[in-house]
């Protein structure tokens, strides 16, 4: 019997919330989880891939990661790991560094056994560029009796998916028995083809919507002569509290109760989410902080999804509306297509903020890629008749205590990982142009 714990998405360095105290929790989480595979002896912490938040981080955070890297390594435990899109640089990895150091082992196209499983590595691969991807690997040794892939992406059947698993088992050149995961911050696991494929979720919660209890799996290969399987369990850690406070107001309803199902809560050291959504009056979310950071509370962001009416009934009803105000102003700027379809990403309400940036970059790499000009200005647009408003004229008419709604979500103004979703950067060793030519999976490594 061969048991590995499947983990992901650390994110080490990433400061949410501009909190110190959040960047140190990330590295803790890892840590953590090499605490439990210290504890059950397991046979190796396998990572599917963003160990880093980004592809800089800080010498405190290499520092960190190094010394937990090392603990394992002196409990004669093995570290395999994948390249995520976080981290990927253009040249060497992080990864090859920890594996000069003796303290990991970097999966590709050549099976590392462990017990008596084969496992493979697949690094990210921005989705551009994997239409012409051959999964080749190479065979596995004899002594293996379980195969296993190791990769980072979105991938079918899950959610927000857009990489073809179906492709990728059918085409692979060995048959693998279970496909550890990572890119999705939501934990799941599902059987395609008779294979495993699961995704173990994130340490930490990179993002408000990840609302339940982060975890990591732990993996069991089990061989006897009366069952062949694999066994995929779910494990808890614990990570900094995360109070989430719904609200449903009533007409008429307003500041008093909200502050009232606040205080209900034990706040102390925690990071607090209001939602606010119903009816009810104007609020203003700096008095919800205030209260939750006096009592006790590290981080406190207040979301208020309701669209109230502006109060003063002599504005326009189109004024009320910033957003549509912007998106006429951006209209008469003479932005390409291209560059239209990037700000439409910025300001979309359903993309969690934590995912903007990623899936900017994402797409306009992969623009570019197509077409070098898809970002010339386009020509120049005429005036309408009723384009005698500026923007600041417009915004200017807004209530001293709008809706937040049509902002971009407060609870995580910073960048983070692909989450619940998974959606992110490509790394910087896939900008290359491709010639059209097979990619090979060594490419990437």
């Amino acid at each position: 019997m061969t048991r590995v714990i499947h983990t992901g998405d650390t994110h080490i360095g990433y400061q949410q919330y501009n909190a110190p105290e959040r960047r140190r929790d990330f590295l803790e989480a890892f840590e953590a989880v090499i605490e439990d595979a210290i504890a059950d002896d397991v046979d190796a912490v396998i990572h599917a891939g963003d160990l880093f938040h980004d592809r800089r981080p800080t010498l405190v955070d290499l520092q960190g990661t190094v010394d937990v890297l090392r603990r394992l390594a002196d409990a004669d435990i093995e570290f395999l790991a994948v390249v995520g899109n976080h981290e990927g640089k253009r040249d060497a990895q992080w990864l090859d560094l920890f594996a000069d150091l003796g303290l990991a082992t970097r999966l590709g196209t050549e099976p590392e056994l462990v017990g008596d499983v084969a496992v493979y590595g697949l690094d990210f691969v921005p989705r551009s560029r994997r239409e012409d991807l051959e999964y080749h690997f190479a065979a596995p040794p004899a002594a293996a009796e379980y195969v296993t892939l190791v990769s980072h992406g979105l991938f079918e059947p899950f959610a927000h998916a857009d990489w073809d698993t179906e492709r990728l088992l059918a085409e692979s050149t060995v048959e693998f028995d279970a496909v550890l995961l990572g890119d999705n911050h939501h934990p799941d696991t599902a059987e395609l083809n008779d294979t495993w494929v699961t995704y173990c979720g994130s340490t930490e919660r990179a993002s408000a919507s990840e609302r339940e209890d982060r975890g990591y799996n732990l993996v069991t290969f089990d061989v006897d002569e009366d069952d062949r399987g694999v066994g995929i369990s779910r494990r808890g850690l614990p990570t900094r509290e995360f109070v989430f406070v719904d609200i449903e107001l009533e007409a008429g309803e307003g500041i008093d109760r909200v502050q009232e199902r606040v205080r209900q809560h034990d706040l102390t050291d925690a990071v607090v989410i209001v939602t606010i959504e119903g009816e009810g009056t104007p609020i203003t979310p700096a008095a919800i902080e205030e209260l939750a950071i006096d009592r006790g509370a590290l981080v406190a962001r207040v979301n208020d999804r309701r669209e109230l009416p502006d109060e003063d009934e002599e504005v326009s009803v189109s004024f009320a509306d910033p957003d549509e105000a912007v998106r006429e102003r951006i209209r008469d700027l003479g932005l390409s297509d291209a560059a239209l379809e990037i700000d439409e990403t910025v300001r979309d309400g359903d993309l969690p903020d934590s995912n903007v940036r990623e899936s900017v970059e994402r797409r306009v790499r992969e623009l570019l890629e197509d077409d070098e000009s898809a970002f010339s200005p386009a020509p120049e647009r005429e005036p309408d008749d009723e384009d005698v408003t500026t923007v600041a004229d417009e915004l200017s008419t807004e209530s001293a205590e709008p809706s937040e709604d049509g902002d971009k979500e407060v609870v995580d103004s910073e960048p983070a990982a692909g989450s619940d979703g998974g959606q992110s950067d490509d790394q910087e060793a896939s900008t290359d142009d491709s010639d059209g030519e097979p990619v090979s999976l060594g490419d990437f490594e």
